[in-house]
């Protein structure tokens, strides 16, 4: 597609298309890939004092048992069946998401968001190490536990549709 010249685009007439996630010019032909993101390109920009508060929260989490730790778009998740935290690194700041049933009042609460009948996001903001500590470490710990169990029930509802049978003929006549 060729496009006349805008901000994005210096050339006249430059074929080629702006990528919808993150608005970069890409020529016609050439690959792009703005999603295969990774911990460490997220968090490489980070100064020290928040790279060690990334670290150890970073390390909390993965001590709260088995899950899948990943980067997406510009989160670090944290996931058992579901997500049930995720982390975005800013410049001077780490955002924490929690998912809770309930939302927390607390200094430390950014602010509180609805994203379901089950959760509720808490919005917390990191600036230091010393923060990773409780009360925030019982909230990581309710959120892991509480996917845990919405996945234990989830489970046993599906398991209780399959074992529903249909009536038998003889029944129904």
């Amino acid at each position: 597609m060729r496009i006349p010249a805008t901000k994005r685009s210096p050339t006249p007439f430059r074929a080629g298309r702006e990528c919808f996630h993150c608005k970069q010019w890409i020529d016609e032909g050439d690959a792009h890939d703005c999603w295969s993101t990774t911990e460490a390109e997220l968090t490489a920009d980070l100064p020290e004092d928040l790279r060690d508060a990334w670290e150890r929260l970073r390390e909390t989490l993965a001590d709260l048992g088995e899950q899948r730790i990943y980067a997406s778009g510009t989160c670090i998740m944290f996931a058992r069946d579901t997500v049930y935290c995720f982390v975005r690194p800013r410049r001077s700041y780490l955002e924490v998401s929690v998912f809770l049933k309930r939302g927390l009042k607390s200094p430390h609460v950014k602010r509180v968001e609805r994203r379901s009948k089950a959760k509720v996001a808490n919005i917390l903001k990191i600036t230091h190490r010393d923060a990773v500590e409780p009360p925030l470490t019982d909230w990581l710990r309710e959120a892991f536990d509480l996917e845990g169990t919405m996945a234990a029930k989830k489970q046993a509802k599906k398991a209780k549709r399959v074992r529903r049978s249909k009536p038998s003929a003889k029944f129904l006549s």
